[in-house]
């Protein structure tokens, strides 16, 4: 890891940027939660239509018991939002930031990799 020789202190620099870091506790929070593979893959999946779990299921190949866990807490993160249709399910991406933090995430993986 790169670091300087010498430690010296940019005063302008500090003080024009101290106390101004936002909380970042929530968005810690966003991307553990988006850090586990098949959240991911779920939300990739709800950013190109409204699913049921069983489709979920059966598309990533996983046990709908599985599925149902990471909805849910996909869902306590407010990045899925589901709707009652009879007996079925169906859920979706809560808004459209969610798509764009997977959009940007993606492009930046491509650009970095390339």
């Amino acid at each position: 890891m790169e670091k300087c020789d010498v430690f010296c202190i940019n005063e302008q620099k500090v003080n024009k940027l101290i106390g101004t870091v936002p909380n970042t506790v929530g968005l810690a929070e966003l991307f553990k939660v988006l850090a586990d593979e098949t959240r991911l893959k779920i939300v990739y999946l709800l950013s190109k239509e409204e699913l049921c779990v069983c489709d979920i299921a059966a598309i990533l190949g996983l046990a709908v018991s599985n599925v149902s866990h990471h909805l849910r807490v996909l869902r306590v993160a407010h990045l899925v939002k589901f709707r009652r249709d009879g007996k079925q399910v169906y859920y979706s991406l809560d808004d459209d930031h969610v798509i764009h933090i997977i959009k940007e995430g993606f492009a930046h993986v491509e650009h970095t990799w390339t």
